[in-house]
């Protein structure tokens, strides 16, 4: 279990910084009523896409909590990561996708990070589900 701890605190810290950026575009678009960078804003079932990601990752950042703080089992937390992670993967993904055409007629000078949000979102999905599954394999590796 000591070899995981470099990786729980991994997707703690990506966690936290999924939920800073969401809460960051969620705070933007609820509050003024546009969305952050002067980007188009999709939505889901009525909602801003940036809310769910929102949720998606205080999930996240919760389960961790949880593990750190109160002392969760590992097994249980790293099932959450893995679940919401694929979903994020997915949400995002399709999300993502959803924006390629403007990147690809206007360059990346489309927006103003380089990417769609969407896509930075996509990436720390990503990378929040290969740490997850790596430290699930470890676990299981190890009994």
């Amino acid at each position: 279990m000591e070899r995981n701890i470099g990786r729980f605190r991994l997707l703690a810290a990506l966690s936290v910084a999924g939920l800073l950026f969401a809460g960051y575009l969620s705070s933007i678009r609820f509050f003024s009523d546009v969305c952050a960078f002067n980007e188009p804003c999709p939505y889901f079932l009525g909602y801003p896409a940036c809310y769910y990601g929102f949720v998606m990752y205080f999930i996240m950042t919760a389960a961790m909590f949880a593990y750190f703080a109160l002392g969760a089992a590992s097994e249980r937390v790293l099932r959450i990561m893995l679940a919401v992670s694929g979903f994020g993967i997915l949400f995002a993904g399709y999300f993502t996708l959803g924006e390629l055409p403007r990147l690809f007629a206007g360059g990346i000078s489309s927006y103003l990070l380089g990417l769609p949000t969407c896509a930075y979102g996509l990436i720390v999905y990503i990378a929040i589900f290969a740490i997850a599954l790596a430290a699930w394999r470890a676990r299981s590796a190890n009994g």
